[in-house]
C-alpha cells in the first residue's frame, strides 16, 4: 500500500484482511457441495479472484463472509452449468414425463444420499443442492439456474425422480 500523496490505496486490500477467516468457510461450503476437492479448491480461487475485481468497482458492497459465500454459490452454479453443458453435448436429455406429486417420506442415509447426489447430472445436481440442501425457493432456483419458474418446477420433478431411483438402487445393494 502507498501513502504517497493522490495515491488512492487498492479497495481490495480490504480482502486481504478477511482471507483468512473467509477462506475455511468459502472452501467448506464449495467442499460439502461439489465433494471434490480439486473443483472445490478451483472454485475457491475463483470466488476470491471475483471478489478482488467487485471490491475495486466504485459501487462495491461491504466485504464479509457471507458475502463471499454468495459468491462462491454463483461460482458454483456456473461449474455446474459449464458442466450440464458439455454432459448435454454428449447425450440428449431424457424426455419422459414424471408424475408432479412426491410422496417419498422416507429418511435418508447421509453418505448413500451424498454418494447418490454425486452420480447424478449436474443439471439435476445443482437443482436439488441449490433448492434443499442451501434451501433457496424455486423462484431463486429458478434465478441462478437462469430458467423460468415453471422449468425449474419441472426439472425438480425430474431431479428428484433420479435421485429416489438411485437411492433406491445404491440401498438395494448394502
Amino acid at each position: 500500500m502507498s501513502t504517497q500523496p493522490g495515491v488512492r490505496p487498492d479497495p481490495a486490500f480490504g480482502l486481504l484482511e478477511l482471507y483468512d477467516e473467509a477462506l475455511p468457510h468459502v472452501y467448506g461450503y464449495l467442499l460439502a457441495r461439489c465433494a471434490d476437492r480439486a473443483v472445490a479448491e478451483d472454485l475457491t480461487a475463483e470466488t476470491f479472484l471475483a471478489a478482488v475485481d467487485a471490491a475495486r468497482k466504485p459501487d462495491a458492497p461491504p466485504l464479509s463472509v457471507s458475502w463471499l459465500i454468495g459468491v462462491a454459490r454463483h461460482k458454483l452454479a456456473d461449474h455446474w452449468r459449464r458442466e450440464e453443458r458439455q454432459q448435454r453435448r454428449q447425450r440428449r436429455l431424457e424426455t419422459d414425463h414424471e408424475p408432479s406429486v412426491d410422496p417419498w417420506d422416507v429418511e435418508l442415509d447421509v453418505m448413500v444420499a451424498r454418494d447418490v447426489l454425486a452420480s447424478l447430472g449436474a443439471h439435476h445436481r445443482l437443482a436439488l443442492t441449490l433448492r434443499y440442501l442451501d434451501g433457496l425457493p424455486v423462484p431463486e432456483v429458478a434465478a441462478h439456474l437462469e430458467r423460468t419458474v415453471h422449468a425449474t418446477e419441472a426439472l425438480l420433478v425430474r431431479a428428484r425422480t433420479a435421485f429416489r431411483k438411485e437411492y433406491t438402487r445404491e440401498e438395494g445393494r448394502s
